[in-house]
């Protein structure tokens, strides 16, 4: 009896000690480009994700990205309009961070044939368009849209759509990320914002408008 409970806790206890060392594993600082396979361009904004611990990051407007991982982890990376990517973290690495280039292949979608037939000759071509019926009410709000004004007002009333609030905040967030730590850059001090400033300037564009 006895040298079965000693073996079970044997057991147990070289079950749990594997168990350990397998949770134990080496943090990395794993870093890379992400480009296109094509014209090695870089992908602003990819998106990079550790799917071990669910956990990951973007790349900023130069394609860059860095963060923490282990060894053994499996990171996907993709990007609109590109093929998803997957790759490992390779095992026993001699150092503690890990860099690659990544290279995204484009997603190449096929859109149907579209056959557009002009019309035989020019008159029958002016005689469709003449006959043409627009209602009224489409045309008084076509006359009201095309008003410098209007378009203003309707500009500023609409709410930004979801591509665009996400847009804004992946730039703001890899904007803060590579400026952490040090003061980012002031536009008093750009010369080539200086000429921007002068040739608006000299266009008139500060100049007060009048709407009719």
């Amino acid at each position: 009896m006895n040298k079965i409970v000693i073996g079970l806790i044997l057991l147990l206890s070289s079950n749990f000690l594997q168990a350990q060392n397998n949770a134990v594993k080496h943090v990395v600082q794993f870093s890379g480009m992400v480009l296109s396979s094509d014209s090695l361009e870089v992908l602003p904004y990819a998106v990079i994700y550790d799917k071990s611990n669910g956990m990951g990051t973007y790349s900023n407007y130069s394609g860059f990205f860095t963060f923490a991982a282990a060894e053994g982890d499996s990171i996907s990376f993709s990007y609109v309009g590109f093929k998803k990517r997957w790759i490992k973290i390779p095992s026993n690495l001699s150092e503690d961070r890990y860099s690659i280039m990544q290279l995204l292949a484009e997603d190449t979608v096929n859109l149907p044939v579209t056959v557009i037939r002009p019309y035989p000759r020019p008159e029958e071509f002016k005689k469709a368009f003449l006959n043409l019926k627009v209602p009224d009410d489409d045309l008084d709000r076509a006359e009201k849209n095309l008003k410098k004004m209007s378009s203003d007002e309707l500009r500023m009333s609409v709410p930004v759509d979801g591509r665009e609030s996400a847009a804004t905040y992946l730039r703001n967030y890899a904007s803060s990320y590579y400026y952490k730590g040090q003061i980012p850059p002031q536009n008093i001090f750009n010369p080539l914002a200086w000429a921007e400033f002068f040739k608006a300037w000299k266009r008139g564009d500060f100049k007060k408008k009048q709407y009719y």
